[in-house]
């Protein structure tokens, strides 16, 4: 069935939104800024970042309300705006904590590690979630993975190494800090795993609830913009050495970035760019999981990955590497084995395999990242 002009803006919104997301931050990284200090240096405050990002999700609650008072008024339209009448608007608020500090923790490392490696390398590692997920899934949710489940782990553990094989020849061939690369792709993989841990407790604590993936995703936003605030206060004490991105040597210094910022309008619209990116990233995703399909949706993320990587070789960024794009094949072959989609349907109508779906055999993925965070308010695992 042909997509409607609505169907297509939605796609449009979510693949260059969240192509945006990713690009603005990396952008971020490398722009100069006249510092606390004096000196005109690069902005490398990865925390205050993330903050930014759970800036961009909080707006998602407003979303919401302002959303559901507009469908009171029209007395109609309610799955064309991603909101059900059955979800529920009364429920534990704190039940939102625990994964917020989980995709505070996560989105800090992968902010991070982007500062140290390439942006689609970032991207592309985030696919490491699905390893971690269905492991998780295995030890705390009872799950037994089937045959395609392990299939699309071990392509996607393949694809990962491929990917970081890539990243070490680039680095040495374009004389760049081997070590940063591989610190910063090591971050990203180890995020995965907090992320996994969110999907988990989500799937055990908050789905149970039924409420609106628009005000999940603002009240995780919420307690992890709060929270993490106040942590920037003693970040500013604790040393971090190499880590550090600040000429005072500690985890971050709140105070040098709004100096920076104050002082360079490009960044301050960088960082403008990737809160509103996030938001309308998150309401795009989930309009595209309600109005098409969470396979569409995923295809659509692989879309997304696939833009980045173009654009960061378009403005050098970095170097063509031909492995790069053999990793990401593999990533997309195990990402689709994983979740049972296009692959293993195409050969079950064509009569080559017998077995039967069986869905949600593993903790499902829709309400997003941001940095692409995940969520798992329904859907498929979307590693990109």
């Amino acid at each position: 069935m042909a997509w409607t002009k609505k169907q297509m803006m939605l796609a449009f919104i979510m693949v260059s939104t969240g192509s945006i997301n990713t690009i603005s931050a990396k952008w971020t990284d490398r722009i100069y800024s006249k510092n606390s200090h004096g000196n005109v240096v690069k902005f490398n405050h990865p925390f205050l970042q993330a903050d930014c990002m759970f800036m961009g999700e909080m707006t998602c609650m407003a979303a919401f309300y302002i959303l559901r008072i507009l469908r009171r008024r029209a007395r109609q339209g309610a799955s064309e705006l991603a909101l059900d009448s059955d979800q529920n608007t009364k429920f534990p608020r704190l039940v939102f904590y625990l994964p917020a500090i989980c995709d505070m923790t996560a989105t800090s490392m992968m902010y991070l590690g982007l500062t140290l490696t390439y942006a689609s390398s970032f991207q592309m590692l985030r696919g490491a979630v699905i390893v971690f997920t269905g492991l998780l899934s295995v030890g705390f949710l009872g799950r037994r993975l089937r045959y395609f489940h392990w299939l699309g782990i071990v392509l996607v553990l393949i694809g990962l190494v491929v990917v970081g094989l890539s990243d070490f020849i680039s680095s040495s061939q374009t004389n760049q800090d081997l070590n940063g690369i591989i610190t910063g792709d090591l971050l990203i993989i180890m995020a995965q795993i907090v992320t996994a841990t969110q999907m988990v407790i989500e799937e055990r604590f908050v789905i149970k609830h039924n409420v609106p993936p628009l005000l999940a995703v603002g009240w995780e936003g919420t307690f992890g913009f709060l929270t993490l605030s106040v942590l920037l206060v003693p970040m500013y004490y604790i040393p971090a050495g190499k880590l550090s991105g600040n000429e005072n040597g500690t985890l971050e210094d709140a105070i040098d970035a709004f100096v920076q910022i104050g002082n360079s309008a490009l960044l301050a619209l960088s960082l403008l760019m990737n809160i509103v990116s996030i938001a309308f990233f998150n309401f795009a995703g989930i309009s595209v999981t309600k109005e098409l399909s969470a396979t569409t949706r995923m295809v659509l993320d692989s879309v997304r990955t696939f833009v980045i990587w173009v654009f960061t070789l378009l403005v050098q960024w970095e170097t063509f590497q031909y492995l790069q794009p053999i990793g990401f094949v593999i990533l997309m072959l195990g990402m689709m084995l994983y979740n049972d989609v296009i692959i293993l349907p195409f050969l079950r109508s064509c009569g080559v395999i017998q077995d039967q779906r069986v869905p949600e055999t593993i903790p499902v993925l829709e309400g997003v990242d941001e940095v692409d965070k995940g969520s798992t308010y329904g859907g498929t695992v979307d590693p990109f």
